[in-house]
């Protein structure tokens, strides 16, 4: 959606986008993607850094990282623990299970008024993503999936990459295992991040700058209804290999 109007705290994403859009342009089985920062923006997540007061801990990360002590802070009351500090730089366990850098905390695309504030990320993306859809499908009649997506970085790839943090109506993650291949072995370990494939997708269309087109329809992807959401994505902790 081109042109899509700036957000601000307080804003109906669902009547901005059926306004874009229009009513009769959705088909079923579309999948409405999101950037993370319009939801963030709407849901007011807003935080103004001069309220922040650094922790001892902040400082000390803050001098590793090269980075505002104050961000620092924020950084760490999103998180759940700190895997690596490097400058420029820092990954963490955000409180949602995410692996990320800076806890989604960043600037970027705010407007110059909005220098000193920085966005976290949405509360419950997942729930966001499903009272956004209920409205979309209620409005328009027609059977829509929603995803909110951010921009991850990958270990060992240069880059980053449309990842969902937020969904709903579709399956998040699909298994594959049993399955034939064309030879009719049977798949043993194949998962598939549906949404995050698709997440990546949309983000092509999005893109990363001054694009303005923060809201995508992704149409002709094949899914079923399913109770999954973003949630389903996450590796526990208990398996994860890299910790």
């Amino acid at each position: 959606m081109p042109d899509f109007p700036r957000v601000v705290p307080g804003d109906r994403l669902d009547e901005q986008i059926l306004s874009a859009a229009g009513a009769d342009g959705f088909r079923d089985g579309d999948v409405v993607v999101l950037a993370q920062k319009v939801v963030s923006k709407a849901e007011g997540r807003y935080v103004r850094l001069s309220d922040i007061v650094p922790s001892e801990r902040a400082e000390q990360l803050a001098a590793i990282a090269r980075k505002d002590p104050r961000v620092v802070e924020l950084v760490l009351s999103e998180s759940s623990s700190v895997m690596r500090a490097v400058p420029g730089i820092i990954i963490v366990r955000h409180r949602l299970g995410y692996v990320m850098a800076n806890a989604g905390i960043d600037q970027s695309n705010l407007s110059q008024g909005e220098t000193e504030q920085v966005l976290l990320l949405p509360v419950d993306p997942d729930g966001s993503a499903t009272e956004l859809r209920q409205k979309l499908q209620a409005a328009t009649q027609r059977r829509l999936a929603v995803l909110i997506i951010d921009s991850f970085g990958r270990a060992w790839r240069h880059g980053t990459c449309g990842t969902a943090i937020g969904s709903s109506g579709l399956p998040a993650l699909q298994d594959l295992r049993g399955r034939p291949d064309l030879y009719g072995r049977r798949l043993e370990t194949s998962e598939l991040g549906f949404a995050d494939e698709i997440a990546a997708a949309a983000s092509l269309v999005m893109g990363q700058a001054d694009e303005g087109r923060p809201v995508v329809i992704v149409r002709g992807v094949r899914w079923e209804e399913s109770q999954q959401s973003a949630v389903n994505l996450v590796r526990p902790t208990a398996s994860d290999l890299f910790p």
